[in-house]
Order: structure tokens, then sequence, then C-alpha cells
């Protein structure tokens, strides 16, 4: 297949906001694609390459400054073993080598075609191909039920691997995906409640929690062998030796757990949840004796070669009790005080609760709402697409951010609104510097960034606008944290913003 089959589909899809129109484009081309190349299909239509981050930034291909080509010659194997070549690329002198690699590669890339890696390879592929979607194009290729693919996406981590799966062999090799003891699965995610007594509900036979201010995690062992992950499957086994030690005492064979993990104050209380995720990125001894880990456990869907998956969540708890002991969530009291948990987590600094339905089956993603997050402060998660320069004490600080909502239909992120509320001077600074290495241009005043950082903003609510591309603007937004835990495809969308309008 040429990469200019899939740069043509790439721009169907950024033309239509049509769902069924954007599965109909990819089905129909991963129809086409060999398996061999199908896994760089379908990685490049969703937005990345198969080889994750390559090694190279935005100025080097800024700089590349090659001539396109006249007509299309280039293959998606092709691109996928020169992207390989420059991620494999280390050393003295690799800047300059995988520099080389992509000149030569772009130098036979038409115009179009060029526009499209350049966009691939810094993260601005926003032509509607959301994971989501391209379950349901998978599946619409294959002729399997949707159902089967994202279930073997939960389970392998990997679309394309996924992908290529079920085109090649349909609902029986989607249904040969077990649980794999060190292979990470897609988390389950909690969706919204506005209220404590919304959530209690909505279910008849719940389990309530605390929601902790902390990092996810999830921590395989498999004998002596113990791997720890992030909410997107990272793996951080080398960061966290001290959640490794714990991991590997606990009275079982093997396991896999489902929990958060976060750095205390010396009285008990989180600390702030940079100080946490500042250990998934540091092996310095000193940092790792100033901020010891704390994990809760609050799932577990492996036990002594028992895979539970499937098993409801009180029997998942049942398992959950007999390995996780003192480091069990805090709260899981099921009815008759739940108000009362949700007054204690609050009390211990922490975020709201968790209610979680007791016959719920353990499921990737946000799927229906089988967990509900109830927090007393309203919070979206929305992505950085500019700054304004400051003024006065703000002076030569990037302040006043624009914000974006996740289009739920794969394009690029809607502006909702403004702020620069809620920024320390050391988050100031910070920002400053991180938000001019995403710099794509600027004019006077703002400064136009790359669309991959995450903040989470505290708002009362939203409001009809005409002012920004949504229709909504925030009201009273202030700046909580940046979430270097969460890439922009799991950013809040616009229909969560408008949910909150009063």
């Amino acid at each position: 297949m040429f990469l200019a089959d899939v740069v043509a589909a790439s721009a169907e899809l950024a033309a239509t906001r049509s769902r069924k129109a954007k599965i109909a484009t990819l089905s129909a081309l991963l129809s086409r694609a060999g398996p061999a190349e199908l896994p760089a299909v379908v990685a490049f239509l969703t937005g990345r390459p198969t080889q994750g981050r390559i090694g190279t930034g935005w100025r080097t291909l800024a700089g590349l400054d090659t001539a396109p080509a006249a007509a299309p010659s280039l293959t998606v194997a092709e691109v996928d073993a020169a992207l390989d070549e420059v991620a494999s690329t280390a050393g003295a002198g690799s800047a300059q080598r995988r520099a080389e690699v992509l000149r030569t590669l772009f130098a036979r890339a038409t115009e179009a075609e060029q526009h499209f890696l350049f966009r691939l390879l810094t993260g601005e592929l926003r032509q509607g191909a959301l994971e989501g979607v391209m379950v349901d194009a998978v599946a619409a290729a294959a002729a399997v039920p949707s159902e089967a693919v994202r279930r073997a996406f939960m389970l392998s981590g990997r679309l394309p691997e996924t992908a290529v799966a079920a085109i090649g062999g349909g609902e029986q090799a989607l249904g040969a995906f077990r649980l794999r003891l060190g292979r990470p699965l897609r988390p389950m995610l909690a969706s919204p409640a506005e209220s404590l007594d919304e959530a209690l509900a909505e279910h008849a036979s719940v389990v309530v929690e605390y929601k902790l201010d902390g990092a996810r995690i999830q921590v395989h062992r498999n004998g002596d062998e113990v791997r720890v992950y992030t909410r997107t499957l990272r793996e951080i086994t080398g960061q966290v030796g001290e959640l490794v030690e714990l991991v590997r005492a606990l009275p079982c064979r093997s396991v896999v757990l489902d929990g958060e993990t976060l750095a205390l104050t010396d009285e008990g209380r989180p600390r702030p949840f940079q100080e946490t995720m500042s250990r998934f990125g540091s092996t310095r001894e000193e940092q790792v004796r100033a901020l010891l880990l704390r994990p809760y456990f609050f799932d577990c869907l492996h036990l002594d070669g028992v895979d539970l998956l499937d098993a409801p969540l009180r029997e998942r708890n049942a398992a959950l009790r007999t390995v996780a002991g003192e480091h069990l969530v805090p709260g899981r009291t099921e009815p008759p005080d739940p108000a009362g948990i949700l007054d204690a987590a609050l009390a211990d600094g922490h975020e709201g609760v968790m209610v979680k339905a007791l016959d719920s089956v353990y499921a990737a993603g946000r799927r229906g709402r089988a967990w509900l997050k109830v927090k007393p402060v309203h919070t979206l998660d929305l992505v950085v697409l500019a700054a304004e320069w400051g003024h006065g004490r703000r002076t030569g600080y990037l302040s006043n951010l624009h914000l974006g909502a996740r289009d739920p239909d794969g394009g690029p992120p809607i502006m909702v609104g403004k702020t620069f509320k809620g920024l320390t001077d050391e988050l100031l600074a910070w920002q400053t510097k991180r938000l001019l290495e995403l710099e794509t241009h600027h004019d006077d005043w703002t400064v136009r960034v790359r669309p991959e950082l995450v903040v989470e903003i505290e708002l009362d609510g939203a409001q009809i606008s005409t002012r920004y591309p949504g229709g909504v603007a925030l009201r009273f937004a202030r700046v909580v944290r940046y979430r270097p835990d969460k890439e922009p495809s799991e950013a809040d969308t616009i229909d969560m913003v408008r949910a909150t309008l009063k």
C-alpha cells in the first residue's frame, strides 16, 4: 500500500464529522492493507507511529527544508522501516544520522505526504481516527462484533496488534487474547456523577471508596518477577523500587493489581500530584529516599493462576482483600454510611469518592457508568492550545492559557476558554519553559503550541457563549495541576464541558 492512500484517507476523515463515514473510510482502507503493513496503517491513522516516540523533535523536522517529490512513490512499509531506523539510532552523532534518514524520507514524499508525516511525527495529526472509531472500523473490516475487538484491545494494549488478529483471523483470533502476566491491560475508567445521591441511585449494590489524588498504577507479579505500569501502559519498574519490593512480598504467587500510588507527607496527607509524578521519571537515590511512594489497590484482575476480569466486582474485591492487606484503598465500605466516607476522604486531603457497582465486570475505558466519581469541586482535563505573555509581576512568563476540549469525533481540540488563575511562581516558570519547547508559531502576545499538555481545570460550570467555537465558555476557571499521566486523547470532550452548563 502506498503512503498516498493513507494520506488520502486521512484527508477524508478530516473532511467529515460523521462517525459512520469515518468508519466506512477506515474499514475500506484496512481491508486493502496487507498483513505486514496493517499495523503501520492503523498506527498512522490513529496519530502515532508504530515506534511511538522516535527521538526527534519539531525543530529537527522543521529544519529539514526538503523539496517535495512531484509524484507519490513511498509505500507504507518503506516509511515504517525508515522510522524504525530513526528510532533505533543512538550514540555519538545520532542526531545527525536521524536527520539524514528523515531528509531522505521527506525528499521522496509529495507535499501532501510531507505535511502528513510532519504532523504524524510531531503528534499533531488530528484527522478524526480516534481509538474508538478505529475499533469500530477494524470490526467492520473483519466482520466481527465491536465488543470482541474492544476486549482484545484491552488485553493486548495495542490496537495495531489487535487489528492484525481481527482481520487475519476473525473472532476466533480475537478470542485467543488472554490476560498475560507482564503485559499491561488498558485500564477501566470512571464517569463523573453530579452528586453522591445520584451515584448511589444508579446501582442497587455498590462499594464506596476514596478517590485518591495520586497516580494510577497497574502491577504484575509472576513469582519473584514484578512489573509496574502507568495508566498509559508505560513501564516504570526501574523507577519505583519500593513498590516492586512491596508487591514481591504480598502473600501470593502471581497477581495483577489495579490501584493508585502517591507520596505522603509526614502527617500522612497526600503530597502535590506533581511530586508523585516526578518519581516516575527519576532513579536518583536521594529523590527516592525523600519521596517514598505508598500504593493503594482497588482491584484484583488475576490471582494465583485465576483470571478475574469477567468476575463481578464483589468477587474481585474478595480476592483483593486476601492479598492487599494494609494497602487496600481507604473506604471500601458497602453502605450504610457512604456520606461519612465522602467527608472522611475530603478531610484526609483526597478528591472525593468512587461509587462502583458490585455486579460489574472489568472493561477498559469509560464504558457505561459502572464506576462513578464524586468530587465536590468540578474539574475538567483540558488541552493547552496557546498561552499569552503576562503583565506586571508576570512579565516574562507565559501566563494566560488557551484551553481546548477534545473533539469526540477526532478533530482538533475545540477552544472553550482561557485562564491565568491558580498558577504559582514555580508553575509559571515551568509552564513558560515547557510551552516554548512546544511552540509552533507566535505573534506579539501569544505563543501557539502543539496540543500535547493536559491540564486539570477547576471551574464553576460553563455558560453559553459565541466567543469560542464550541458554543460554550468556562466559568471562573483556574488551574489545579498539569496531568503528565494523561495524553491529549484522554482529555475531556466538548460534550463533557457542555454537560456542566448552568
